[in-house]
């Protein structure tokens, strides 16, 4: 008996996951019609200042992420950046 609610319940996850997944595959985001964007090296720099903006979007009107990006490019510079101050924050 126990055997069997195990199963269920893990059957359950499987299909949730799956929904999740499936619902998260439809979600798209509108194309950067921007005449510059923001680049990798931005990307770097708003990765690297993120414990600020988050701050600042709390009693203010800043966004911790730019959009319109360069997208995967500026994807990868945020995550950089982020990840130095992961390190920082490691270290100390």
């Amino acid at each position: 008996m126990e055997g069997n609610i195990k199963t269920r319940k893990t059957l359950l996850w499987v299909l949730a996951t799956i929904g999740v997944l499936v619902i998260a595959g439809c979600a798209s985001q509108p194309n950067p019609t921007a005449y510059n964007p923001p680049g990798f090296f931005t990307g770097i720099f708003h990765g690297f200042i993120i414990l600020f903006s988050f701050i600042g979007s709390i009693f203010t009107d800043i966004r911790i992420y730019a959009f319109p990006n360069s997208g995967v490019m500026y994807d990868f510079g945020y995550l950089i950046g982020i990840f130095f101050w992961l390190v920082f924050a490691a270290s100390t």
